[in-house]
């Protein structure tokens, strides 16, 4: 019996511990956030091509403002981020995506083909990997 206790107390503390880390990971992305710097296949692209961009984060649920509105769900832990469109041109498509947070800004590697994880917040060489750089919009 003491045995059973004993796990069930460690099982508990560790699902309240993930449920914690969860919350903050999720208060930390969520906000509005704009574009700093976007690269795709090596290529850094011009702030005159994401000057107008804008992604809101609101826990699971992601709004993308570009030459359209891209709405939809998100699924992050560990790094690593599952994009579902379920609004505007991207609808039906999954993406797959890793991420940090440091220093104040949200870097997300996109996968675009979805067919896997980056591996690195690198796309030289990659075609389908879109690399972007946010910083928290005030």
């Amino acid at each position: 019996m003491r045995q059973l206790t004993i796990i069930l107390f460690v099982c508990l503390s560790i699902g309240c511990s993930t449920a914690k880390n969860s919350k903050k990971n999720a208060s930390l992305l969520n906000g509005s956030w704009i574009p700093m710097k976007q690269e795709i296949a090596g290529k850094e692209l011009p702030p005159v091509v994401f000057d107008k961009q804008k992604l809101i984060i609101s826990d699971k649920m992601y709004t993308f403002t570009a030459e359209s509105v891209d709405k939809g769900e998100l699924q992050y832990a560990g790094g690593k981020m599952d994009i579902y469109g379920k609004e505007g041109v991207n609808t039906g498509k999954h993406f797959t995506a890793i991420y940090k947070y440091e220093n104040d800004q949200l870097t997300i590697c996109y996968n675009l083909a979805g067919d896997g994880y980056p591996e690195a917040f690198e796309t030289k060489s990659k075609p389908t990997l879109f690399l972007s750089v946010f910083k928290k919009s005030l």
